[in-house]
């Protein structure tokens, strides 16, 4: 039996307040509210096995945000002398150790974290000191897209999560937009470190970069109507806010559409040319 985890366990017997499962550690309560219709003594079912407000073992047919073994950016419900409780998707919270908290939550607070079970007293809790628990053997290449959740900042940047399981840093100088932790966006490997961390960033690097930013740039002309209120003498912030680039790349996409004769350019706007 998985505790934090999907099992398919047998029926043993109904009770008033539900049904009991089978398993290696003992029968398990399923509330009567989970308990599927029409089900049988021997039927199988697949449930959510974790522990209820007295330490019980207890199952259920709800889908947690997250299950032990994965990260999760979670709020926090409320604060305690002991820690921080975490909505999770289940009616009792996920505790976040004050142990577990590099710096202290409260109550609203997004946060990364990585759920385990404690060896010590065999219950489920999370930490925010999530990145121990990443691979630091990535089999990724630079360029290659990847999917990014914001996990903390630092003056360098921001620390994310890649692909679910590696550790990778967004620098600031790089990231022209506030982000705040549990922010999913795409993004791209810069490099592979020594240290098995990742460098990566919000836009596509070198030749590549320049082409996808000027498709993104005509798509965006396109849909304004053939004119849009930025140049390259706009401020990086208007950039970034209306095609999601920085001001660099931004000047990259305006040249190769010059160069293919597909806009004009003025001091304050850049405009579609016909492209009958």
């Amino acid at each position: 039996m998985l505790l934090g985890d999907y099992n398919e366990l047998e029926v043993a017997r109904f009770v008033e307040f539900g049904v009991y499962l089978t398993s290696d550690d003992g029968d398990i309560l399923m509330p009567d509210r989970y308990v599927p219709a029409g089900i049988q003594v021997g039927d199988a079912v697949r449930v959510f096995v974790y522990r209820d407000s007295e330490d019980r073992l207890v199952a259920t047919t709800e889908t947690p945000l997250a299950r032990v073994g994965e990260f999760a950016a979670l709020t926090v419900r409320d604060v305690t002398g002991i820690g921080a409780f975490l909505d999770w998707g289940l009616p009792k919270d996920l505790l976040l150790p004050l142990r577990n908290q590099p710096k202290r939550v409260k109550a609203g607070d997004k946060v990364l974290v990585y759920i385990y079970v404690d060896e010590v007293s065999d219950r489920i809790v999370a930490t925010a000191k999530w990145e121990k628990f990443t691979d630091r053997e990535p089999t990724l290449q630079p360029g290659e897209q990847v999917e990014l959740v914001v996990g903390g900042q630092s003056e360098m940047g921001y620390a994310a999560l890649v692909n679910k399981r590696y550790l990778g840093m967004l620098y600031r100088n790089e990231v022209f937009r506030l982000l705040s932790v549990g922010d999913e966006l795409p993004g791209f490997v810069r490099q592979l470190r020594p240290d098995g961390k990742l460098d990566v960033s919000l836009q596509r690097q070198g030749f590549d970069e320049a082409l996808a930013a000027a498709e993104t740039l005509l798509q965006a002309l396109r849909k304004a109507g053939g004119t849009l209120p930025l140049s390259d003498k706009s401020e990086p912030e208007d950039i970034y806010r209306r095609l999601g680039m920085s001001k660099k790349v931004f000047k990259k996409a305006l040249g190769t559409l010059y160069r293919r004769g597909a806009v004009q350019l003025a001091d304050d706007h850049t405009r579609l040319l016909s492209e009958e």
